[in-house]
């Protein structure tokens, strides 16, 4: 593929993307919308990245709405280096197998709140509120992480 043509694709995917949260059709966006913005394109940068990201987009008097003209280069260069990368599969499991320290296959939801909100970066209110939803068994109030990486995982092909 030429890079023209990559070019021309990032383009496309990055402008329907951003107009999703376009709801003015006025070529801008929430601030707030940016994170989601990035991830739907697959990348996934921490706090600290993403804050600096938006830092690079935003107007030099923050208005509290993000330019399409002043996303799309920056969207378009982090792309083409492959910035922000999901992490591998493996690696998820490795993770989960280290704070699954009696290799039971689970987590129970306490035990997950405990290491997501008080250890590393720590996760929102809402970022755990998010994964809880998505990765809770609710009959058995556990987490069967190797079911919830497998879901999770964004398909590179």
């Amino acid at each position: 593929m030429t890079q023209e043509i990559l070019l021309a694709e990032y383009h496309k995917k990055i402008k329907e993307a951003f107009e999703v949260f376009d709801h003015e059709a006025n070529n801008t966006v929430d601030v707030r919308e940016i994170g989601t913005i990035i991830r739907s394109l697959g990348c996934c940068p921490s706090e600290g990245e993403l804050h600096d990201l938006i830092a690079e987009v935003e107007e030099e008097e923050p208005t509290g709405y993000i330019r399409f003209e002043k996303f799309l280069p920056v969207m378009t260069r982090i792309l083409l280096e492959r910035r922000y990368r999901p992490i591998p599969e493996d690696l998820l499991l490795e993770a989960f197998e280290v704070l699954d320290s009696s290799k039971r296959g689970f987590l129970l939801k306490e035990e997950l709140i405990k290491y997501m909100t008080e250890e590393g970066e720590p996760f929102s209110q809402e970022e755990m509120e998010e994964m809880l939803s998505a990765a809770i068994h609710p009959e058995s109030n556990s987490i069967h992480y190797k079911d919830y990486i497998t879901m999770m995982v964004i398909d590179e092909s």
